[in-house]
């Protein structure tokens, strides 16, 4: 399952996936795989990633097109 919010985000805010990668602390690659869903996303990189764009968690998760957390 892909996540297109996720992408979308850091693609909004020119952010390349390098970037990101190295503030989560994991390989570009891994990060690649987290956007495509190859691989899981942990609970810990969600909440990183839900404080570092500062939007919800199901926002991320493509469960809702409301990215303010409530």
């Amino acid at each position: 399952m892909q996540f297109k919010n996720l992408r979308a985000i850091r693609e909004d805010r020119d952010i390349k996936q390098k970037e990101i990668a190295k503030i989560l602390n994991v390989s570009q690659n891994t990060y690649s795989q987290y956007e495509t869903g190859v691989i899981a996303i942990t609970a810990e990189i969600l909440i990183k990633l839900s404080d570092y764009y500062n939007v919800s968690i199901d926002y991320l998760l493509d469960r809702t097109n409301n990215p303010k957390i409530q």
